[in-house]
Parts: structure tokens; sequence; C-alpha cells
């Protein structure tokens, strides 16, 4: 499956976007909580049109984020303790990662309805560390999986954090 990102992101209060700017604005939804309210999933938002508001563990600091596109749905690998998908429809094929200082390109081959899969491995041990020293590297990382898909239910295909069970508690409406 390729990769169109692989990096380190840095993020601010635990949380990374991923867009696509149809108007050419620039513009992204900072309604961390509205993102995800209403669905089953509390680490992925998609309720904003044309962006994902994803949580992170680690408050502060640099995590490992991959984002992978491939013409269908990838097999769920079991080394990740929480996956998540939802529905975007990402209307340009060249796409903004964006935390609260910092922005990344990627593009993807076309764009379009997708489903995005959220893999997450170690979302407890970073928030536990909340932010890093300088010697110390994040214990969390992210993989975020793209295809071309037609819009559906998002849904919670493995909770294994308390992390997690908490922020999809929050979107339910039970926290």
């Amino acid at each position: 499956m390729p990769e169109v990102f692989a990096g380190l992101v840095d993020v601010h209060y635990g949380f990374i976007d991923l867009y696509s700017d149809p108007d050419g604005s620039g513009d992204e939804s900072d309604d961390l909580l509205g993102a995800r309210r209403g669905q089953a999933n509390g680490l992925v938002g998609a309720q904003v049109p044309h962006q994902l508001g994803m949580v992170t563990g680690l408050h502060t600091g640099e995590v490992p984020l991959v984002v992978t596109w491939s013409e269908g749905a990838p097999e769920v690998d079991e080394e990740w303790e929480d996956v998540v998908e939802v529905s975007v429809d990402l209307s340009t094929p060249d796409l903004t990662i964006a935390t609260f200082e910092s922005a990344y390109g990627c593009t993807i081959p076309q764009p379009g309805w997708h489903r995005a899969r959220y893999c997450v491995a170690g979302m407890d041990e970073g928030q536990e560390l909340d932010t890093p020293e300088d010697d110390e590297t994040a214990p969390d990382r992210y993989l975020l999986q793209l295809w071309p898909a037609p819009p559906g239910p998002d849904a919670v295909l493995r909770e294994g954090s308390e992390i997690a069970a908490y922020w999809h508690g929050v979107a339910r409406g039970e926290e």
C-alpha cells in the first residue's frame, strides 16, 4: 500500500487534522468535539465536510504518523490496539495534515469519497507521558489508511486502550 505521508508530526493539545480544501480558503474547523459528536467512535471525527479530526494520546510533542492510500480496503493488522473507520469526502487530491502550529502536505491519486481507517498503538502510554522530555520519544504511533469507497457509518473495529474508550464515550454523549 503506497505511503502518501510518513513522518513525525508535531502535535499540541493531542490532535491532528487532515483536510482537503475545495474552495482554496485554507480554512479548517477547530471544533474538536463537534467533529466527533454523535459518532460511534471518538478517535477520528468526520462530521465536518472534507476534514478528519484525529485524537492522539500524546498531548504535546512529535508522534509518528503514516498515511497510506490503496484502491481497496486493506486487512486490519493485529499490531494496532485501537482501530476505527469513518467516511470522508476528500474533494481535492492535495491534502493538508495540520496540527496546532504545523502543517504537512500529501497527495492522493484521486479525490472523492473515501473510507478512512485510523489505527493506533500506545495511546494510553502517550497520554500518560503527556509531553516527552528532550531525550524521550513518543510511545504512541498512528496509521491512517485511505481508499475510495461510498459513504457509510463510522465504526469501532477494535478498542484496546482506556483513552480510546473515554473518547468514544465523549462522542456518544456518555462522558
